[in-house]
């Protein structure tokens, strides 16, 4: 029997199994206001590039769900269920909470170093897998070919993630940007771009 795991504004994620492997399927939530073939073209477009972002996350060498099966006709995608817990839940009691962190860095930079900007990073999009990495989830918001702004407001969206969720985390932060400056060729670019778009915030 399914069981939901996680909702939100676009989507449904329930736990299941697909030919004997557990599986988590990601049920797009329909627009009522809309007319259906509309609805129906703006789901198919939408599953396409979530699943487009994965695949090319994945050969970017960057854990992520194995997609199992697409469904149009339904608004699907069942892929693989990442065993571990979210980041979010375990980097505050964590024995070595840096150690999470710069493995988090490592990860956003071979993301942003392939051009893909997840879109809604933040700890709550990470799973620290059983073998200890750092896999993400929900690519809805993401996209490939991105440029510097995009990849900024990715670092920008995960320091407030970690300044409002993490605040007990001394230096949290700091060791992701760290690792990420010393794996991501482009770093300070993107790190530049994160204050430029924080003056932005400031004066609107």
């Amino acid at each position: 029997m399914d069981v939901e795991i996680g909702r939100g504004a676009e989507a449904v994620i329930t736990k299941s199994v697909f030919h004997g492997r557990r599986a988590a399927v990601k049920m797009r939530s329909p627009k009522g206001y809309r007319h259906p073939v509309i609805e129906s073209r703006i789901t198919a477009s939408r599953i396409r590039k979530e699943a487009r972002v994965i695949r090319e996350t994945r050969a970017a060498g960057v854990r992520t769900p194995v997609i199992y099966d697409i469904d149009m006709q339904k608004g699907s995608i069942t892929m693989e269920l990442l065993e571990g817990p979210k980041a979010k839940d375990v980097i505050d009691s964590a024995e070595d909470p840096l150690e999470i962190c710069g493995k988090i860095g490592i990860a956003v930079a071979k993301l942003h170093s392939a051009g893909i900007c997840h879109g809604d990073l933040t700890t709550s999009n990470m799973i620290v897998c059983k073998d200890g990495s750092i896999g993400f989830i929900d690519f809805s918001m993401g996209d490939i070919g991105a440029d510097t702004e995009a990849l900024g407001v990715d670092m920008h969206l995960l320091e407030r993630a970690f300044s409002s969720a993490h605040s007990s985390v001394v230096n949290g932060y700091e060791t992701i940007v760290e690792s990420y400056s010393d794996n991501m060729p482009d770093a300070k670019a993107v790190l530049d771009r994160v204050e430029v778009i924080k003056g932005r915030a400031r004066y609107t």
